[in-house]
């Protein structure tokens, strides 16, 4: 199961040049606090950015449940964020990443 033996966590050059760190560090928690233990995770997890009277969201969909999860964060809304990111788990090496740096 994917998300299970973290050795290490890091972001894509894309990530870091478009996010701020908290907005980054916030995926972590996320995955941490909200996912790990309450979902069943693929090694691809997708999240959207998404604007909520300026402040940004998370919003999570787990594909087995249906379910949809939107976490609000008081960090200011840029539209120039990315609107998908993935975090990507490769043997514990884990990374967040933009849909056009993945090796498809």
């Amino acid at each position: 199961m994917a998300f299970t033996n973290t050795k290490g966590r890091y972001a894509s050059f894309g990530i870091v040049t478009s996010l701020t760190p908290e907005i980054i560090d916030c995926f972590w928690d996320i995955l941490d606090r909200n996912l790990k233990g309450v979902f069943k995770l693929d090694n691809r997890l997708a999240f959207q950015l998404v604007n909520s009277q300026g402040k940004t969201s998370f919003k999570y969909i787990d594909k087995y449940s249906q379910t949809t999860l939107i976490m609000d964060y008081i960090y200011p809304f840029d539209p120039f964020f990315p609107e998908i990111i993935y975090i990507v788990d490769n043997d514990g090496m884990e990374t967040i990443i933009l849909p056009h740096e993945l090796d498809n």
